[in-house]
């Protein structure tokens, strides 16, 4: 079930953006496509767990479906993340998806296991001049959402978007290639929500409706998907 519902309009300020870029101050978003039935995910579903501990990065494990059918139903699948990951693929003219797979930033992606090459990219994506400051506070009955952009576009370009995700959870998979594994899953996401459009020609506001006590993210990332401009995490 959903938890969160709309009771504000979007875009209720009216000053304009500034025209100067300042930098912001955001966490490094690491999207995981991986699967319980993918015998070379649990490296690193245990990579994203490290990164979970750190307060720079923003690690999400979105669970796909397509390896459902060779015998164990992933628990925590669900095909709007595959479609996520195919729409990456499409994005820079790639037809196959693989898994496990990082994508850093919205732009970097690492197919495998490479430990090396997602801390470097980490590193890199640390010293980026973000163009969105996202906040996210609790008020009363709910979750207020902020983003405020240091450039505009002539049209709806970036969106907004709100996730939430289960922190922690063991599986014991007894079927398929990781029969008779016991797998510890972090930061598993379980809502992905498109919440708006976004030209950042004014700040962006909306208060949503939230009653469970999962952590929540917003962030704000070019149409396509692409790159992630800002984002903010919520406890």
């Amino acid at each position: 079930m959903r938890h969160f519902f709309f009771i504000l309009a979007f875009g209720l300020a009216t000053l304009p953006a500034p025209a100067t870029p300042a930098r912001a101050d955001s966490p490094v978003v690491v999207e995981l496509f991986t699967s319980q039935g993918c015998s070379v995910c649990p490296p690193a579903d245990a990579l994203l767990a490290e990164l979970a501990t750190r307060p720079d990065v923003i690690p999400l494990a979105l669970h796909v479906d397509y390896w459902d059918y060779i015998g164990w139903p992933d628990t925590f699948a669900s095909g709007q993340f595959t479609r996520r990951q195919q729409a990456y693929a499409r994005h820079v003219g790639q037809r196959m998806v693989y898994t496990p797979q990082m994508i850093i930033g919205g732009v970097e992606r690492v197919v495998g296991y490479a430990p090396m090459d997602v801390a470097e990219l980490i590193l890199r994506y640390r010293e980026v001049d973000y163009p969105v400051e996202v906040s996210l506070t609790r008020v009363e009955g709910g979750i207020a959402l902020r983003a405020v952009a240091s450039m505009a576009l002539e049209s709806p370009g970036m969106v907004v978007q709100v996730v939430r995700y289960i922190p922690r959870e063991t599986v014991e998979i007894r079927r398929g290639e990781n029969a008779g594994r016991v797998v510890d899953y972090t930061n598993i996401v379980t809502e992905w929500m498109r919440v708006g459009d976004w030209s950042g020609q004014e700040p962006f506001e909306i208060e949503l409706v939230d009653s469970s006590s999962l952590p929540v993210v917003a962030l704000v990332q070019m149409a396509g998907p692409g790159a992630i401009l800002g984002a903010a995490r919520l406890d």
